[in-house]
């Protein structure tokens, strides 16, 4: 079975899917994301039991500055390219950032900057898999599926936990 949940959060109301065992997907935007496909089609509403109550709770700590990791199953689509570039995504530390070359290489395949932007840019589950951290090469906030504003809040909440609200140039 596939379940849904809705969570409001600073950065707008984010869509949660999941599995009986797993968190399968975290959308912004829902409506541009959708692409006049319902995501939650054949999927139940549960916004408090299992693997979407931990995510909601996690998200909420992670929104109140308590929670910096998650600790969720996570079922990833995809190609292994696609797979291998979103787990490489938690590896970067909260309130850091990495660029899109960082990034290729971390996955041992430097000359692949593009195709990390376009796998980064199909991250089914963002926040949780940090997307929004992986930046362009002249610290520049590029590409973001929720848009730059989005991305820009998300740096300036994790910044905040080290002192440095606001200083988004030079990231």
């Amino acid at each position: 079975m596939n379940y849904f949940a809705y969570l409001d959060s600073p950065i707008d109301r984010l869509l949660l899917m999941s599995s009986d065992t797993a968190l399968t997907g975290l959308y912004m935007d829902v409506a541009a994301n959708a692409s006049g496909t319902d995501l939650r089609a054949g999927a139940r509403e549960d916004p408090g039991a299992g693997v979407l109550g931990r995510a909601l709770q996690q998200l909420r700590d992670y929104f109140s500055g308590s929670r910096r990791t998650f600790d969720l199953p996570l079922a990833l689509g995809g190609t292994d390219f696609q797979q291998r570039v979103w787990r490489t995504l938690s590896e970067i530390p909260y309130g850091e950032t990495w660029s899109y070359g960082q990034l290729a290489r971390r996955i041992g395949n430097p000359a692949a900057s593009r195709a990390v932007g376009l796998a980064n840019g199909r991250n089914p589950i963002s926040i949780i898999l940090p997307c929004h951290r992986v930046i362009g090469a002249d610290g520049s906030l590029t590409g973001y599926g929720g848009g730059l504003p989005r991305k820009q809040w998300l740096l300036a909440h994790e910044a905040s936990a080290f002192g440095r609200q606001g200083e988004l140039t030079g990231w």
